[in-house]
């Protein structure tokens, strides 16, 4: 997930709420939010974005178009402009700063993200250039205008790479982050394996936007959330207690899977006390696993020491260039592997069938599948193609669609459910058979007639 900060400038609060949501969605991280010019600069000036979506009539002494000139001009962020005004005197004004994109509102998710992508990518290789240019100067050697970056190859930029991870939900795993937006679908991801794995699963945290994803579960009792506000971490050791004094090794559905995000960490030795007894219950035979993560942006070596004690798994968030991905199956695989992104992409695009089937174990959307696959491999899928693909299945009975609300939730039928399987086996053996990595000897394929 490539972790950028965006600050968002909006006076109408239902705005800024809908952008943090999505923003946050699509894997960037929301630094603020301001409701005028002034504020957004001195905003921009503290939290130091990479990137400002900014609304042009503000209430104030500033308005967007003054704002950003400020903003880029002094402190070189770029600025998308978000607004409801588009006639032909409102753009030539926001022209004369020289804004990075102009988005009319009412804007759609895709928009967003392809504007957002456009301008990190320039901004980068502006960079880029430019510390090209100064490295020529240095040597004494200053090409000619024009020269630097010609045919726009970019050589230098840093390549995405994706950490490969398989497993992570069967013991306990420290997770450590610096950008908070990477935590989600880690979360995401761990929340709907332990459902599947059965028993109960318990997720505490300071910030969340997954309530929406799992009201069934919770609602059923296989989910329960717990916001920890500030000054609350000592309770968490005493609620552990509880749910873990009455769990059984031999009761197959008496497992906990437990989840705490720790992105605030001034009581620090609190958050030690919570590891330790996980890893204390764990080490008494207590059917436990999950994920203690904590934000490492404000703890030094000495406390990241004291975390890790004792666990035996832990994964770093190393920064924009890194994103991590989740294993679904258990597809012979090195338990952590890393790949350049642009891998990721192609086999994705190009194997996308394997990719949808995969998510049709519970009622899902078209939209939710195309936010799924963002969300795990980082990669932009058109909508329109997912349901092209959906309705097929429909066609030949393999889904039933199922309206609620505004939303069309297709789930597998029996008939679908045979056919997923089978297909995902074919997948499954042909990628075996291309990687030659043949069935152990003597076993039979996987197959449900």
């Amino acid at each position: 997930m490539i972790m950028s900060k965006i600050l968002v400038v909006d006076d109408e609060a239902i705005i800024t709420m809908q952008l943090e949501e999505r923003l946050t969605a699509m894997g960037y991280s929301v630094a603020g939010m301001a409701a005028s010019g002034e504020d957004a600069i001195e905003k921009a000036r503290r939290l130091s974005p990479d990137l400002v979506l900014m609304d042009i009539v503000m209430p104030g002494k500033l308005n967007g178009i003054e704002a950003a000139k400020t903003i880029t001009g002094e402190m070189g962020i770029p600025v998308v402009f978000v607004t409801s005004y588009a006639d032909d005197a409102i753009i030539e004004k926001a022209k004369q700063v020289g804004p990075y994109g102009y988005i009319v509102k009412p804007f759609n998710e895709l928009e967003i993200k392809a504007a957002i992508e456009v301008v990190l990518f320039r901004k980068a290789a502006e960079q880029e250039l430019r510390r090209a240019d100064v490295a020529a100067a240095m040597k004494g050697g200053r090409p000619a205008a024009g020269e630097v970056g010609e045919g726009a190859e970019y050589i230098d930029l840093p390549e995405i790479k994706t950490l490969l991870l398989k497993d992570i939900v069967s013991d306990i795993l420290l997770f450590l982050y610096v950008d908070p937006a990477l935590r989600e679908p880690v979360f995401r991801f761990a929340i709907e394996e332990g459902v599947k794995k059965g028993g109960r699963n318990f997720f505490a945290y300071h910030r969340s936007v997954l309530q929406k994803y799992f009201l069934k579960e919770i609602q059923e009792g296989a989910l329960h959330m717990r916001r920890v506000k500030k000054g609350e971490v000592y309770l968490l050791p005493g609620i552990l207690e509880k749910c873990t004094g009455s769990l059984s090794p031999e009761q197959p559905q008496g497992t906990l899977q437990v989840l705490f995000d720790f992105s605030e960490t001034d009581e620090f030795s609190d958050i030690l006390a919570v590891k330790d007894l996980v890893l204390a219950r764990k080490s008494q035979g207590v059917p436990l696993s999950g994920i203690i993560a904590v934000n490492m942006a404000d703890i030094d070596h000495n406390q990241i020491r004291e975390l890790s004690a004792g666990i035996a798994k832990i994964i770093i968030s190393t920064g924009k260039e890194t994103t991590l991905s989740f294993a679904r199956q258990s597809f012979p695989s090195e338990a952590v592997t890393v790949v350049p992104q642009a891998t990721i992409d192609d086999v994705v695009k190009k194997s996308l069938e394997p990719v949808v089937l995969s998510m049709l174990d519970k009622p899902i959307s078209g939209y939710d599948i195309v936010h799924e696959i963002h969300s795990r491999y980082n990669v932009l899928i058109p909508q329109a193609r997912i349901y092209t693909y959906l309705y097929d299945l429909e066609q030949k009975g393999y889904l039933m669609m199922k309206a609620s609300g505004k939303s069309k939730l297709y789930s597998p039928t029996e008939t679908g459910k045979k056919y997923i399987h089978n297909r995902l086996n074919e997948f499954k053996f042909v990628f075996r058979h291309i990687m030659g990595e043949g069935l152990a000897p003597g076993s039979p394929p996987d197959r449900k007639q």
